[in-house]
């Protein structure tokens, strides 16, 4: 009974403890504009429509509760799910804004960036692939 109760606490405080995956920013591999993380942060919340090579960019989002948005909206944009919406329900009543599109999954992220040079998104470092080119690591 008290090992039972030892592997229980271990596992309960394993999953209170998640391990950060890195996201890795990804673009067209003909895009030459240079990134941060402040023209990225910039580009996924709308204060920005076009890379620093004065194109325009179209970011896309990951599907809402998945890993790789969590991280990304932790670990670049600073802000949790609840803001976010926040942010953007405020943007769209004023109508100065709607939010990035958001698509299923790492790959459906590098199938649409690997096809457009106008988009940028982010997916799991272990997704990446010659397809896209990597921009920023979070």
């Amino acid at each position: 009974m008290i090992l039972f109760k030892k592997v229980f606490l271990s596992l309960l405080l394993l999953s209170c403890y998640s391990v950060n995956a890195e996201v890795i920013i990804i673009v067209h591999p003909s895009n030459s504009s240079s990134f941060d993380q402040s023209e990225i942060s910039k580009l996924f919340l709308g204060k920005a429509k076009s890379f620093s090579d004065g194109n325009q960019a179209v970011p896309l989002n990951q599907d809402e509760g998945s890993a790789a948005r969590k991280e990304f909206d932790s670990n670049v944009l600073s802000k949790s799910g609840s803001q976010l919406k926040a942010y953007w329900s405020k943007l769209i009543f004023t109508g100065k804004g709607s939010p990035p599109k958001e698509v299923g999954n790492d790959a459906d992220v590098i199938d649409l960036v690997s096809k457009n040079p106008s988009m940028i998104g982010y997916v799991g470092a272990a997704s990446l692939t010659d397809s896209v080119k990597s921009v920023g690591k979070f």
